[in-house]
């Protein structure tokens, strides 16, 4: 349930109530809106003790949680989150595209991309340091060699960096270097995982499963935000189903759905969500246009000798024209890129 307090919210009042919440066994999380202090009580039946906080003068009303999934709600947090990474906001009012390549291959080859991104609009970098393929003869990426080459080329360029943590072990190591931990398709529902990511105090780039229904992704969600970082993307990357002319089908009916239902940033993979080349500049554009807060491209000078997803890659000359194409449609339904 979520307690809206009366205005104004004194910090003695929000101490009170969330020391009594966690006296009755469940945990408190904090919503502060510009007019509006909210507190979520979270827990197996927390409902059965709203009689405790209604007694209380500085709460005005309590509302009931319908949804499975409890912070990641749209009636947990009315607002859209807006995360900040340095002057990045990412849920505003301006469009975020970070790209890259799908791995990091080498130091040289991640300037030069980052360089030619840069100019022509992305505000970040994205590359793996640890791929997860299906194949297990296939290249599985740099290691800690990769992340260092991405906070280098982050540091010197001014661009945040994307990039993944496989399992538990690696998501602080990931954190030490990225300003943003991705946790991949497959790894959606890796609890584990997800909890640990929920440690840290980076940003969490989350995306959909390959078969995740949308109540399951944000119930994936809500494992990361239920450990305290409220700091979540989500990310649509296309689902299997019995069409085989694209690797994924591209769901961007998820994004009005998960607006409605969630307060948090939404950003579309259409790479790997087509993995077709050619496909990528007409799902990207309808992607802002259905209401997507940001884009991950993947961009590589010479796909034909990529590691790793050289057909889904684009051209740094296709994504400069892509990227002015973007601009406009942004324009068109009230934004900016």
């Amino acid at each position: 349930m979520i307690l809206t307090l009366k205005p104004p919210a004194t910090k003695k009042d929000v101490d009170a109530i969330c020391k009594k919440i966690k006296e009755l066994g469940f945990a408190p999380h904090l919503s502060k809106g510009k007019d509006v202090t909210v507190i979520g009580v979270i827990g197996q039946n927390a409902i059965l003790r709203r009689d405790v906080f209604e007694a209380m003068d500085s709460v005005a009303f309590i509302t009931p949680i319908s949804k499975p999934y409890k912070i990641v709600s749209r009636e947990f947090k009315k607002e859209n989150t807006v995360i900040k990474i340095g002057d990045i906001k990412i849920g505003g009012h301006n469009i975020v595209v970070a790209a890259g390549p799908c791995s990091v291959e080498t130091k040289e080859l991640l300037f030069e991309i980052a360089k030619k991104v840069k100019i022509s609009g992305a505000s970040m970098i994205r590359g793996g340091a640890f791929k997860p393929r299906t194949s297990p003869y296939a290249f599985q990426g740099l290691g800690e060699r990769g992340l260092k080459y991405l906070a280098e080329v982050s540091r010197v360029m001014e661009m945040p960096v994307i990039t993944e943590a496989m399992n538990v072990n690696q998501v602080s190591l990931v954190a030490r270097y990225a300003d943003i931990v991705q946790i991949g398709a497959r790894n959606m529902q890796n609890f584990d995982l997800l909890k640990e990511a929920g440690r840290t105090k980076k940003p969490v780039l989350l995306k959909r499963g390959l078969s995740a229904t949308i109540e399951e992704f944000l119930m994936a969600a809500e494992y990361v935000m239920s450990q305290g970082n409220y700091n979540v993307i989500l990310c649509e990357r296309g689902i299997r189903t019995f069409e085989t002319s694209t690797r994924f089908t591209l769901d961007l009916s998820a994004v009005p759905v998960i607006k409605k239902l969630s307060h948090l940033p939404v950003f579309v993979d259409p790479s790997h969500g087509l993995g077709v080349r050619e496909y990528i500049p007409a799902m990207s554009k309808a992607a802002i246009a259905c209401g997507a807060d940001g884009l991950i491209i993947e961009v590589h000078p010479h796909p034909e000798k990529a590691l790793s997803d050289g057909p889904q890659s684009l051209l740094p000359e296709q994504f400069d024209k892509m990227m002015n194409e973007l601009k406009a449609v942004a324009r068109a339904v009230g934004r900016e890129i």
